[in-house]
């Protein structure tokens, strides 16, 4: 009875083998583990992004393109898991996507050279979209931040994009980055003028400019001797929304306040003297 049963049982799975029925347990079995795969896959990206955000809001691009590759990693594992649990040789495959992958990776090295330097810019966060920066030879607003390119919008309203790896291979100035910023200017008076009188005249038109800060407080110093005036460096603080307004204005006040009180402001001169029998002489001096 028990020879007979045995031989039933064996014929029962030589059927079975034959009837493809491990092939559909191996199907189901790769369903299962695909299923189970995106739903680990998904829990593990919510919690990433959870874990991640913990830094109130700051590297935000960082976080994503960190998630963004860990998880289509995970895909791939877990694609090649279940190609293999169908009897797939994926060897070849993946030997295949070494091959492509270095291949890509030579082609498009400049490409892969602006996403690592995208990196290293959401990393170390030197500017941030609203900021007004200087970077990649360029001055404007930062309209878009990405993984490969930053994108300015200058002051005479140009779109530019900077590809990452230009930008970070750069110096970058960010006049956004602190809240005061110095208004520079400067003003030649002649040599005649006394020099204590031109430092209070700019002081008192640059103190009378709405949103120049009594602290710091203004400065006006002498800052070379030239062929035809002496330079004086005239600086004030103010808010860095301010910078424009006030530097259009604070130009205007002091060419008000010099000829207010009677300051010379030279400018190079030629005087051509003809000498009898000799060539002629120039010589330059101010007004």
């Amino acid at each position: 009875m028990a020879g007979k049963a045995r031989a039933v049982l064996d014929s029962l799975l030589h059927w079975m083998r034959e009837t493809g029925f491990d092939y559909a347990t191996d199907l189901v079995a790769a369903l299962v583990i695909l299923a189970a795969g995106a739903c680990a896959i998904k829990v593990l990206s919510s919690l990433l992004r959870k874990g991640l955000n913990r830094t109130d809001g700051r590297h935000a691009l960082a976080v994503r393109f960190i998630v963004s590759v860990i998880v289509k990693s995970a895909w791939a594992v877990l694609i090649v898991v279940v190609l293999g649990k169908l009897g797939v040789n994926v060897g070849p495959l993946i030997a295949g996507l070494g091959v492509t992958g270095f291949i890509l990776g030579f082609a498009f090295q400049e490409s892969l050279g602006s996403l690592a330097s995208g990196l290293m810019i959401a990393l170390n966060e030197p500017f941030k979209v609203g900021d007004y920066v200087a970077v990649g030879g360029y001055e404007g607003t930062v309209l878009q931040l990405d993984m490969m390119a930053v994108t300015l919008a200058t002051p005479d309203n140009r779109r530019i994009t900077i590809p990452n790896k230009s930008a970070w291979g750069t110096p970058i100035v960010n006049y956004s980055a602190l809240p005061l910023r110095r208004v520079d200017l400067t003003m030649g008076v002649s040599y005649d003028t006394s020099i204590p009188f031109a430092r209070e005249t700019a002081l008192a038109a640059l103190a009378a400019v709405p949103g120049v800060l009594a602290d710091p407080a203004p400065t006006a110093e002498v800052k070379s001797f030239d062929d035809s005036a002496i330079t004086l460096a005239i600086r004030g603080w103010v808010a860095n929304a301010d910078y424009w307004r006030v530097y259009y204005a604070a130009s205007q006040s002091l060419k008000e306040a010099f000829d207010k009180a009677g300051i010379d402001i030279p400018f190079p001169q030629m005087d051509v003297r003809l000498v009898a029998g000799n060539a002629p002489q120039n010589n330059v001096k101010g007004k």
